[in-house]
């Protein structure tokens, strides 16, 4: 999650008694555009200092070091500006040095390619080098892929970490000296001298490594590719015993369109109880499994739910010890393993004003001081700092410092009944102080459309909610999280299904009284903004403004759109052939629209092109439609820019209450 640099001494949660009313449209925009504090937070082994990232105004990253035993005053040691490139998130290695991962993506003749690099910091900005092993001009290709660290404590190697490394093979003529290795393999890294030792050989088809969390790989996954380089839908997992040096097959696993994935799914290795945990199907339902790995391969249930998916396993320290799994049903809820945290996760969300939900982000070495994060649906949030052996508990960062003070709107969970009786659920945000009747409303589906949404906070959700519409976030059959029946064939192939019960969360609000039928409209955001268009082509009438953002906007240029990339047969077969296809592409159906429409869309955007709206645009207004599209030069799928959300904020609002007809306060 995104969060900002600012250091607080006192506990965030504070009384919220501002009137949004008091408030006018363009000072909301920019509070709630801004954006979060911190893009990423980490704790010191001796758990004394937090080294986090801060986003600038100027799309640059600022990497901040604050000493908590030393008044925390917080020190930038790193910026990166170079246009287009980001610090990702930073960890620490010891307790004076940090690595980092540098995010950039370049356009390649109209391709856009990421790239991601490894650096190493000293904690006072000094010895700034690149980890990634630099290719040289024998190498045949580039790597996109800089590696990443999976594993952060090697027995008796302090400043050693294990790293995975994509080798890229070199041409041989007029040299004896070349490197013909290619593939992903691991590599013990000593963070000061660069000095490299193989643990893993790389292999043409590895696609992950598992450590145990102390220095021993014992998972390797495997994925092969067909004549064209394309990546196939099949994964293998293999495992190693313990003191054992070859492969055993643990698992297969088949990725398809009506379901996310099916097999044993391994995330962690447990070194003491010497098993693997991962996720496979329980009846329909995602569940936590082990499976031992001692040659035995005994499967064993950690925990499921008959209904809701078991989708998040919770780890912890520098040797991401497995302590609990999580899953959302009408909030997301934490099983603890471990009793101690338990203990300490219940009675903080106890302790704390508005009963937030409680995680645990880091913690020091032995774990004697924990970082954990608190937030809820009308509270952004609040990093804290807990010593177990003093039983205090520190306020470290809010999230959100401009919208200290900013009253909420109540998140609430409901259902509805779809068209064939089905019961959908999801949530409704209201006004704060409001009767929830009457109300200018907004229908938001989600993205994904692998995905759910969740209580909690929303910076999206709460700005139209302080500006007085009532939001209703479904979530239609075609959503993860309810387990393979709900999921269906995914949002896409499933889309008169998924759009069905998004228009019949426009209805629900009707039909209760809470939206006036002249002032429903509905706004998305990727497979949201799809949905908020297509569900305009199914239903022309219910909604009398639309707008999306980032949206898909026709399906066959998506498929399209990945056909350089080595997942294209992954995407193709989600997608799928059929009438389904053109039928449920908005741009292909753009005449039978009605409503008025907003679109935003950044123009590095990775995972939807900003083609499709210039696309929907053309359409729209080739068929004599109203429409307005508004492009943001260098910015992604999530538009990171304070100034872009601010506008798209301001702007939203702006076209709701001039296509509703309401006054412009």
């Amino acid at each position: 999650m995104s969060k900002r640099a600012m250091m607080a001494g006192a506990a965030f949660f504070v009384a919220l008694t501002s009137s949004p009313h008091a408030q006018d449209a363009a000072s909301l925009a920019r509070k709630f555009g801004a954006l979060e504090s911190l893009q990423d937070i980490s704790l010191s082994p001796k758990g004394d200092q937090v080294a986090y990232i801060s986003p600038m105004p100027d799309q640059s990253t600022v990497l901040y070091v604050a000493n908590l035993d030393a008044g925390g005053t917080p020190k930038p040691i790193l910026r990166q500006s170079n246009k287009g490139e980001s610090l990702r998130w930073c960890s620490w290695a010891t307790d004076t040095r940090l690595v980092c991962q540098i995010h950039t993506i370049y356009n390649d003749v109209g391709q856009l390619l990421g790239f991601t690099r490894m650096i190493a910091v000293n904690s006072d900005g000094t010895q700034l080098v690149m980890v990634t092993q630099r290719t040289n001009t024998r190498s045949i290709g580039f790597t996109q892929n800089g590696g990443s660290v999976i594993d952060w404590d090697l027995p008796g190697k302090p400043g050693h970490v294990l790293m995975t490394r994509v080798a890229v093979p070199e041409i041989s003529i007029g040299t004896n000296i070349v490197k013909n290795e290619e593939g992903l393999g691991v590599d013990d890294v000593d963070l000061i001298t660069l000095s490299r030792k193989p643990v893993e050989r790389p292999k043409g088809d590895a696609v992950e490594y598992i450590s145990d969390g102390h220095g021993t790989v014992r998972i390797m996954g495997m994925q092969s590719r067909d004549t064209g380089g394309y990546v196939r839908s099949k994964l293998t997992y293999l495992y190693r015993q313990q003191n054992s040096r070859e492969w055993e097959q643990l698992s297969k696993i088949s990725i398809g369109a009506s379901s996310l994935s099916s097999g044993f799914d391994p995330y962690a290795v447990d070194s003491v109880k010497n098993v693997a945990y991962g996720f496979d199907d329980k009846n329909g339902f995602t569940a936590l499994y082990s499976i031992s790995l001692d040659g035995t391969s005994t499967k064993t249930l950690v925990l499921s739910r008959p209904d809701v998916d078991v989708d998040e396993l919770i780890r912890i320290g520098r040797d991401n010890r497995v302590v609990g799994a999580s899953y959302a049903t009408e909030r997301r809820m934490i099983e603890f393993f471990d009793p101690e945290l338990k203990k300490l996760g219940t009675a903080l969300g106890k302790a704390l004003p508005g009963q937030p939900v409680i995680s645990f982000v880091d913690a020091s070495i032995g774990e004697t001081r924990l970082l954990l994060f608190a937030s809820s649906d009308t509270n952004p949030g609040q990093f804290y700092r807990y010593d177990k052996t003093t039983r205090q508990l520190e306020a470290i960062l809010p999230v959100r410092a401009e919208l200290e003070g900013v009253a909420m709107g109540k998140m609430n969970p409901i259902t509805y009944s779809a068209a064939d009786g089905t019961k959908i659920p999801g949530y409704l945000t209201l006004p704060p102080g409001s009767n929830g009747k009457g109300l200018p409303a907004i229908v938001m589906p989600h993205g994904g459309p692998g995905s759910r949404d969740e209580w909690g906070f929303d910076w999206l959700v709460q700005f139209f909610a302080v500006r007085g519409y009532a939001v209703l976030q479904p979530n239609f059959r075609g959503s993860t999280g309810y387990g393979s029946d709900w999921y269906q064939r995914n949002g896409f192939q499933s889309w008169k299904l998924a759009i069905g019960d998004v228009n019949d969360a426009g209805r629900w609000l009707i039909s209760q009284g809470i939206a006036k039928a002249d002032n429903l409209a509905i706004v998305g955001w990727s497979y949201g903004g799809y949905a908020a268009l297509q569900s305009s082509v199914v239903d022309p009438d219910l909604y009398k403004a639309i707008v999306a953002i980032a949206p898909v906007t026709d399906l066959e240029k998506l498929r399209q759109e990945s056909l350089n990339y080595v997942n294209y047969p992954l995407v193709d077969k989600f997608i799928g052939n059929g009438p389904h296809v053109r039928e449920g592409s908005p741009a292909q159906n753009a005449a039978r629209i009605k409503a008025p429409v907003l679109m935003f869309h950044g123009d590095m955007d990775q995972n939807v092109g900003v083609d499709e709206s210039r696309l929907m645009a053309d359409k729209l207004r080739g068929a004599g439609k109203q429409v307005e599209f508004v492009r943001f030069p260098g910015l992604d799928h999530q538009l990171p820019n304070a100034a872009a959300r601010t506008r798209m904020l301001a702007d939203s609002d702006a076209f709701l209450r001039k296509s509703m007809g309401m006054p412009a306060n």
